[in-house]
């Protein structure tokens, strides 16, 4: 058997992996493994194959034995070679389709069938992914990679680019009311990341638990902390925040205060003040996950906590919900004594977010880009939530709604015992939606946290085109129980 890499760096196009075994000769062996690559969807059609001398070399035959194997697959009809455009796949050349694998006995076994995408798609957590700024990224992603000096291409910084740490040192002062300076900020590939750095595996990152936590919020961080060997405490919520007022033994929480998620509302002004207290008598950390703190509405801005004091907060951010998750770009704005460990944490060899994409981000910051994008956002987000309220005013006015004043996602309030019918109904029409109490901290019933039991739907407003939107609310004010007004936080 003859096994080889063709480099095709001459004047041809991909690399191609050929296995040559059998006793029929060179030839023969060639034209199998050719037709086999073909058939098994590894050459596609129109790939271009390399030269004669190329292969011949590669594969350590005869240039004559490639010319005839070429000729024979171009008279079956696998290959085509014209002048100057060299031998290529033919596009009649098309791979076959996979066959179902058999067990003895058994008969056909096929792969599962993947799961119908929904008609509708409100679930929270994602942006309109057909608003992306294309064209401003793209310009920005020009702009970054003519004017970035050779050294962005070798090891980089752990703390990420000095570029996007001196932009984001500027945007989060200005708009989120954010004190900080470029050492003090550390890029990562979201708020998940940020985590795992904060913590490491099994107890392994700069911070300890156990971990305060609201009683509302993804469970996915749930996991995650717990994986990293972190107990987290959950801590009740109200229509002003989390009751930082019942903080116990804890040394550090993780709060949303610019819009709890998922219940909706910005922790009140007195808690505040009063966590940043509890912070500095105890010794603890305030970690603010700063979600969705552009896009308000009803409101005005409610600046970081971190603004209060930069020595007890740590602030992380991303842009996964004011661009897209799909960029993979965070950041964490640290005090002083937990730099060092963070980046030790990262690592010098760590998996980084891009440079590029870094050095986009910047460029888009400073240009003026971002905040133009955030702004239009904001109006269509506004509007969209607006037409949802309007819309279940009109059809399902027992329905109450909260959480509305910011953000990308509302909370309906539903008739007691109903979530769960109303996802199965939504489910069986083609609407993709979360339940409230899928959010719910599964220790809170049993640790007297104090905080009520209800039904409801968390109902993501920014996911759907602007063209599936008006469709999408007829979806979901036919799958929405009847019953009488219910109240809500």
């Amino acid at each position: 058997m003859v096994e080889s890499w063709v480099n095709s760096a001459e004047r041809i196009g991909a690399d191609l992996h050929l296995e040559l075994s059998g006793t029929g000769g060179r030839r023969a062996a060639l034209i199998d493994a050719l037709r086999e690559a073909v058939r098994g969807g590894r050459l596609a059609p129109g790939t271009r194959l390399p030269p004669y001398r190329s292969l011949a070399a590669d594969l350590g035959v005869a240039r004559n034995t490639v010319a005839g194997a070429y000729a024979e697959l171009v008279a079956e009809g696998w290959l085509t070679a014209r002048q100057g455009s060299g031998t290529r796949v033919a596009d009649s050349a098309r791979p076959l389709r996979a066959q179902p694998t058999r067990h003895a006995g058994n008969g056909p076994v096929t792969a599962p069938p993947r799961a119908r995408a929904p008609r509708h798609d409100l679930r929270q957590g994602t942006p309109d992914a057909s608003a992306f700024p294309r064209a401003a990224w793209l310009a920005s992603y020009r702009r970054a990679l003519q004017q970035a000096p050779d050294e962005v291409f070798g090891p980089g910084d752990p703390a990420g680019r000095i570029e996007l740490r001196e932009a984001l040192t500027e945007y989060l002062a200005r708009a989120r009311g954010v004190r900080t300076a470029p050492d003090r900020i550390v890029i990562c590939s979201g708020f998940a990341h940020g985590l795992r750095l904060l913590f490491g595996q099994g107890g392994g990152g700069p911070l300890r638990g156990p971990l305060a936590v609201e009683t509302y919020g993804l469970g996915f961080h749930r996991e995650l902390l717990r994986t990293a060997g972190v107990r987290t405490v959950p801590l009740p919520v109200d229509e002003h925040g989390a009751r930082v007022g019942e903080l116990a033994k804890e040394r550090a929480v993780l709060l949303t205060p610019a819009h709890q998620f998922p219940t909706g509302g910005p922790l009140h002004a007195e808690r505040r003040a009063a966590v940043i207290d509890w912070a500095r008598a105890r010794g603890g950390l305030v970690l603010e996950d700063d979600y969705d703190g552009e896009f308000r509405y009803d409101r005005k801005p409610v600046g970081a906590v971190q603004g209060l004091d930069p020595e007890r907060v740590i602030l992380l951010g991303s842009v996964s919900k004011s661009l897209s998750p799909a960029l993979r770009l965070g950041w964490m704005v640290l005090p002083e004594r937990n730099v060092e460990g963070v980046l030790a944490a990262k690592g010098e060899r760590e998996a980084w977010a891009s440079v590029l994409d870094q050095l986009s981000l910047a460029d888009f910051i400073t240009s003026g880009s971002y905040d133009r994008h955030v702004r239009r956002m904001r109006q269509r987000y506004r509007s969209r939530r607006d037409r949802l309220v309007a819309a279940l005013a009109a059809r399902a006015p027992h329905i109450g709604v909260t959480g509305v004043a910011a953000g990308l996602h509302a909370v309906l309030r539903l008739p007691p015992g109903t979530e769960r019918s109303a996802l199965k109904a939504a489910a069986w029409q083609g609407v993709a939606l979360d339940g409230l109490a899928a959010f719910r901290h599964p220790e809170a019933a049993t640790t007297g946290s104090g905080a009520r039991v209800e039904d409801g739907l968390v109902v993501g407003y920014a996911t759907p085109s602007e063209a599936r939107f008006g469709a999408a609310l007829e979806a979901l004010c036919e799958v929405l129980p009847p019953g009488e007004a219910a109240h809500g936080l």
